[in-house]
Formats: structure tokens, C-alpha cells, sequence
């Protein structure tokens, strides 16, 4: 079998091409670093047989010119670049672990919710141009957080709030009333996670359906105080409006991992002294990074079809 590796990430970690090469010969790695799409994706992947792909789009169009794909395994957990349908109707095996990078997510939303509560942003930016100055914060404790999407990030994030004694919020599509008891969760509206919570995380995938839909509405139901974090993915969040709820201080601040445009491009978010963003390390954790390694090794072998 010959396997594709087009995710730059995996590409460069000694760790992860040792583990692969030790059960594969035929090997192609993207050495040169390139972010892969279109025809140059097809031309790297064109005589492959197993495929491993991080943030590559592989749409209808990319892999009718792959005639000789017979598995798709992916680095990471998000699937929304990836056309499910097509690979169903082709009869492409899929390699994919859910939740595999959990801890690292959850982690990073976890310091996102401390640090801005603390403006630690904006105080780590003044002391670094000489400017001492002791800003008030607040605590996480006591506080209350709203969970959009509470699959396995979000419950994850649950769990690494008990000992702050959060009150917590969330709102999920599918049915999380086992974990909510388990755990003190109140399942309530979007709008009303919005409306009580000091600090909203989301934790959705982004889709159609998703896109955009945290927009105005939802934002201006937020109090004056709050916090929102994005460390899913970029397009959830309607980045107009949240530039206008930034500007008129209708949100205390957001902290995100992910934008719509990546990198960005003149993305007036960033001149904002209440934004803050990171350039989605989320599940870029050396941990992380080797349990999705790991994990989309184990994928180039799964037979079963998405």
C-alpha cells in the first residue's frame, strides 16, 4: 500500500513518521511545509492508495480525480473538511477517532476563561511596554459558564471545572441528560445560555447549519461582563457582529484559537485591546499531537466505511 501523508504537521514529527514507517514502506511525506489544496493536493495524493490528511479539503471534486483512494485516514478530529457523502458513495474507508485531542482543547478553553477573566491579556501587553499597572480582574470560581456543544471537549471541560464550583450551562442537539445529571449540568436554550452566563465556550463543528450562528442576536443577549471563547472552529461566529459587540463593549472580551480566515488577512478583530487569538494550537499539544498521530496510524488499517 502505498500512503500519502499530506498534513505538514505530521510531516515534520520524527515521533509519528517512526511509528508509521514501522508498519509501511511506502511513504510519501509533504517535506516542503506546503498548505495543500486544489491541484496540487490531487498531484500529492494522486497515487496513493491510503491518505493521511489534517486540515486538506478533500471535497466531491478533489477526490473524483483520486481514482486510486481507498482510505482516508484522519489527524485530528474535526471532519467538516472532508465530503462524508462522496466518501460513503465511493466506498472509501474513513480512519477517525473522536475526541482524541479533548484534553488539549479543553485545556486551552480552560486558560482562555482564566486569563481574560484576569486581564491578563491586556496586563502582560501594558508591563511589556513599561506600562505597571495593576488591572482588576475577576475569578473563575463561582462563576457561570455556558457550554455550546457538549460532546467530548465539552464534557471534558465540564470535568476541569468542578473545582472552580462553576454553575454550568450548556446546550447540545443530542440527548446529554445522563452526563448533565452526572455531573450538576442544566440543559437550557441557546438563548439562555447566552443570556446567563459569564463566560460562553463553544464546542460545536462547523457546518451549514452552524455557520454564522453565533451572530448579533445571540450576542446581544450577552451581559456587559461576559467572555466568549471560540476554540472549535472559525465560521461559528459571525466576526462582523463580534466586532461590534468588541467596539461597543456590549461583551467584556473573546479569546479565540480559530478564525474564518486562516491565517488572517486584515482581520480588523486583531486591532482589538479586548480580542485576543491564538493561531489553533488547540489540539496542538506535544501530547495531543502524538494521540492523533497514533490515532491516524491505526486509521490506514480500518476496513470499515464512514
Amino acid at each position: 500500500m502505498k500512503v500519502a501523508v499530506a498534513s505538514r504537521s505530521f510531516s515534520k514529527n520524527a515521533f509519528l513518521k517512526s511509528e508509521l514507517e514501522k508498519k509501511y514502506q511506502d511513504i510519501k511525506y509533504n517535506h516542503k511545509g506546503l498548505k495543500l489544496a486544489g491541484d496540487e493536493l490531487v498531484d500529492f495524493l494522486y497515487d496513493a492508495n491510503a491518505v493521511i490528511i489534517g486540515l486538506e479539503v478533500l471535497d466531491k471534486d478533489i477526490l473524483n480525480k483520486l481514482p486510486n483512494l481507498k482510505t482516508i485516514s484522519k489527524y485530528g478530529v474535526g471532519l467538516d473538511n472532508i465530503d462524508l457523502q462522496e466518501v460513503k458513495r465511493r466506498n472509501i474507508n474513513l480512519g477517525w477517532s473522536a475526541g482524541v485531542n479533548k484534553r488539549s482543547v479543553s485545556e486551552l478553553t480552560l486558560s482562555f476563561a482564566l486569563l481574560s477573566l484576569r486581564n491578563t491579556f491586556k496586563a502582560n501587553s501594558l508591563a511589556m511596554t513599561n506600562q505597571w499597572m495593576q488591572l482588576p480582574g475577576k475569578q473563575l470560581s463561582d462563576k457561570t459558564f455556558g457550554i455550546l456543544g457538549l460532546g467530548n471537549i465539552g464534557q471534558d471541560l465540564a470535568k476541569l471545572l468542578s473545582p472552580f464550583n462553576c454553575t454550568i450551562l450548556a446546550n447540545d442537539i443530542d440527548d446529554r441528560s445522563s452526563f448533565a445529571r452526572e455531573h450538576n449540568i442544566e440543559l437550557v436554550s441557546k438563548e439562555r445560555l447566552f443570556k446567563e452566563s459569564d463566560i460562553v465556550s463553544l464546542h460545536i463543528p462547523y457546518s451549514e447549519s452552524t455557520s454564522h450562528l453565533v451572530d448579533e442576536s445571540l450576542l446581544s443577549l450577552m451581559n456587559q461582563e461576559s467572555v466568549l471563547i471560540n476554540t472549535s472552529r472559525g465560521g461559528i461566529v459571525n466576526e462582523e457582529h463580534l466586532e461590534k459587540a468588541l467596539k461597543e463593549k456590549l461583551i467584556s472580551a473573546a479569546a479565540f484559537d480559530v478564525l474564518s480566515e486562516e491565517p488572517p488577512v486584515d482581520n480588523p478583530l486583531l486591532s482589538l485591546d479586548n480580542f485576543f487569538i491564538t493561531p489553533h494550537i488547540g489540539g496542538s499539544s506535544i501530547e495531543a499531537i502524538r494521540a492523533m498521530g497514533l490515532a491516524a496510524i491505526e486509521g490506514l488499517s480500518r476496513k470499515e466505511n464512514s
